[in-house]
């Protein structure tokens, strides 16, 4: 069913809740707030919903994580005690439950992922929207310009087209600045502002890297697959980071589904400090490397070295490696002395490169940054500044590493927003 407008004295049409962004929080706070009761308005400026949800884990949609609360904790680096309340009445466990219950069937991958078994995205956004219409709500297309307040607290929306609503609480639930074709263009952050919100530093996170190494992008277009990634800390002297799956080579540096995860744990760049070692060969250790290259080179014995690794490494790689090893590519197979192999096998094992930067915020998968969390109400995502006035998703100050952490505090904070906002309203009425 869809709601109806209730109409105030003037030509304003009047709600209870005003969800402002149609993405996977604001559509999680709509429909929460709907079958909770109240008359809600979702407004997205797009003309249909869950666009950026459409472009998650490669068009698959990665909805959450299969883990613990304590393993979900661990994978947000930026205020995790603010997500405390949220997660516990909206698990990760919550979070299945929810979209099964919603007829989409849901499979776990490795490192704990969850994705639908149709791996499409779309059936993610479809079962979102479905469930907020069959919740009552109202949907409209419309780019909110200006939070209207009276008195103090909340009292509406203003759209750029000159339409008003009424409400006596707004959802914020607009998205950062990454993908903003799909609509995250920052807009809630001016909104938030506007209310008296402090907005701490937007800074990227699981975006490409660049590297100034023109090794890059000599081997621009290569993808490497079962490669292990570890992320160095000049500063720290350790690993910030290492795990094993994709990356590819680019123009700029690098980018895939490792990079963009090591690129998360870099909170504050700094010149000089990081670059990334890549195991080419995780498989073997050193010494069974050393055997392989033996093998190998006992094969191609009176060949030039640099046509000798052609069944090791792939075509575009070739000339990169043979420049670092210092081993002459001209020079005979059968001359390379027991050093020479060493070191070739330590190159492998460590194929090191620079971190000279981040890709553009437009480019990152999440916005890291946002609306300072001590402002917000954790238990109930609402304003401590301005009553009414609710927050949900990206737009916090709230950001995971990969895997499907950031869609999960997207659905965790939509729900505490929707489900506070409604009970705050039928508050209002019986104060009235």
């Amino acid at each position: 069913m869809n709601t109806t407008f209730i109409r105030s004295q003037g030509k304003q049409p009047v709600f209870e809740v005003i969800v402002v962004g149609g993405g996977a929080a604001g559509m999680m706070a709509a429909e929460t707030a709907a079958l909770a009761g109240a008359k809600t308005l979702l407004l997205e400026r797009n003309e249909r919903l869950g666009r950026k949800l459409l472009i998650t884990g490669k068009g698959r949609c990665n909805v959450t994580n299969d883990c613990t609360e304590e393993e979900f904790f661990r994978n947000i680096p930026t205020n995790p005690k603010f997500l405390f309340s949220a997660i516990s009445h909206f698990s990760p466990q919550d979070c299945r439950a929810y979209f099964e219950s919603r007829g989409v069937r849901l499979k776990t991958e490795r490192g704990g992922r969850v994705f639908p078994v149709s791996d499409q995205a779309q059936e993610i956004a479809a079962a979102q929207e479905e469930a907020c219409r069959r919740a009552g709500v109202r949907i409209e297309t419309g780019r909110v310009n200006r939070l209207r307040m009276e008195r103090g607290r909340i009292a509406g929306v203003s759209c750029e087209d000159g339409r008003e609503f009424a409400a006596s609480c707004v959802i914020l639930a607009t998205g950062g600045k990454s993908y903003p074709r799909t609509g995250s263009s920052g807009d809630g952050y001016a909104l938030a502002a506007s209310a008296g919100h402090t907005v701490t530093e937007l800074k990227p996170s699981l975006v490409p890297l660049v590297s100034e190494d023109e090794d890059c992008a000599a081997m621009q277009g290569l993808s490497l697959r079962n490669v292990e990634l570890r992320l160095w800390d000049a500063q720290k002297k350790k690993p910030l980071f290492s795990e094993l799956g994709e990356l590819l080579f680019t123009h700029y540096g690098m980018s895939g589904p490792l990079v963009l995860s090591a690129s998360s744990h870099i909170r504050r760049f700094e010149p000089g400090r990081f670059s990334v070692a890549l195991d080419l060969k995780p498989g073997l250790d050193e010494a069974q490397l050393d055997a392989r290259l033996l093998r190998d080179f006992g094969k191609f014995a009176n060949r030039d070295f640099a046509n000798s690794l052609e069944e090791l490494l792939p075509k575009k790689m070739i000339p990169v490696v043979v420049q670092r090893s210092g081993i002459p590519p001209l020079g005979k197979v059968h001359s390379i002395t027991k050093e020479q192999r060493r070191e070739l096998v330590r190159l492998l094992k460590g194929f090191r490169f620079s971190v000279d930067g981040f890709r553009p915020i437009e480019e990152a998968i999440v916005t890291s940054g946002g609306v300072k969390v001590s402002e917000v109400d954790p238990g109930t995502m609402q304003s401590k500044r301005m009553p009414g006035l609710y927050f949900a998703g990206e737009l916090l100050d709230v950001d995971g590493y990969t895997g499907g952490f950031n869609l999960q505090i997207a659905y965790a904070t939509g729900y505490a927003a929707g489900f506070s906002a409604a009970g705050k309203r039928a508050q209002k009425e019986e104060a009235e």
